[in-house]
């Protein structure tokens, strides 16, 4: 057992004084709860993204475009299960529980990953809006994370991400630089997407959230959320392309974007696996899941090496 601590007061002064909680330490079990149930729905979500992206390894155009998915798709559920290590090793599920809650429909992953992604276009704006966003919230994390063996693999995932979102901007400056049919396309895709990318972020932070006061995220969501749009407006219409938000305001003084009303209730149908593509995403994944039953049965059949027995 590594550090113990005599009360909440006296664990929250050592997360104020920059103090990081290793997988040993004797945490609260409230902090060990809320940061399980940040870093499960991260994986999930890296998991679901994956498949995402795997769903368009056939139909990607040219063979450039289809080795960046297939990297992409390696990427994405490497993430995932190096997460579900770190969740696993908090003793509350173990990886195997994790998996199978996510299948069946007991835990969450993030709103975009409820959508389909239907033309190559809704691709473009997947990596050139959402893993922008998915991008800013894991720096947010990673900045003043408290959790060690979470904010370690973050570092990892961020390089890697940070790479998907630039794989994202080249993509999204060649359809700018492309035919009227290919703009059309993408105009298209960006009025489907702005909006689930712009509520990743999720509804304004609460005052008491556990997770700002722990040290788990250093931003608000509200300020993570306008700092992307007031990046991602200017540059999508500096390219002739337009945001699908009819209540979006510019401040000439300041030259800042602010972003009209947001309406959260496709965030919260998509919670509650209700999204437009929820049924299906879940299905095809239990299915993956039930077909490769027997792989995970000879593994767990499997006499354990001898020691000191090369392979």
């Amino acid at each position: 057992m590594g550090r113990t601590w005599t009360s909440m007061d006296d664990f929250e002064a050592f997360l104020d004084g920059g103090g990081i909680v290793e997988v040993d330490d004797d945490m609260p079990d409230a902090y060990r709860q809320a940061v399980f149930a940040f870093i499960e729905m991260h994986a999930n979500s890296e998991l679901m993204g994956g498949l995402t992206e795997r769903d368009w390894i056939p139909r990607t155009p040219g063979l450039r475009h289809k080795m960046a998915v297939l990297a992409k798709t390696q990427d994405e559920i490497g993430h995932a299960h190096l997460l579900y290590m770190v969740g696993a090793d908090m003793d509350i599920k173990t990886r195997r529980e994790i998996i199978e809650d996510l299948f069946a429909g007991r835990s969450k992953f993030h709103n975009v990953f409820h959508y389909q992604a239907k033309t190559w276009g809704d691709q473009v704006a997947i990596s050139f809006l959402v893993d922008a966003a998915a991008l800013a919230s894991q720096q947010a994390v990673f900045k003043n994370c408290s959790y060690g063996p979470y904010r370690r693999i973050l570092k990892r995932i961020i390089s890697e991400e940070g790479f998907h979102m630039r794989m994202g901007e080249e993509r999204m400056l060649r359809i700018a630089d492309g035919t009227e049919v290919q703009r059309t396309m993408f105009q298209q895709s960006l009025d489907d997407w702005w909006w689930p990318s712009l509520q990743l972020f999720g509804p304004d932070s609460k005052p008491g959230d556990v997770l700002l006061r722990w040290h788990i995220k250093s931003e608000r969501n509200e300020v993570l959320r306008a700092r992307w749009v007031q990046k991602f407006v200017p540059l999508l219409m500096s390219y002739g392309f337009s945001v699908p938000d009819p209540g979006l305001t510019h401040d000439p003084a300041t030259d800042s974007w602010t972003s009209g009303p947001i309406d959260w209730e496709p965030l919260k149908r998509t919670l509650a696996m209700g999204g437009p593509d929820s049924a299906r995403r879940i299905a095809d994944a239990a299915a993956n899941w039930a077909d490769t039953h027997w792989v995970r049965r000879v593994l767990d059949n499997a006499p354990a090496r001898a020691a000191g027995v090369a392979a």
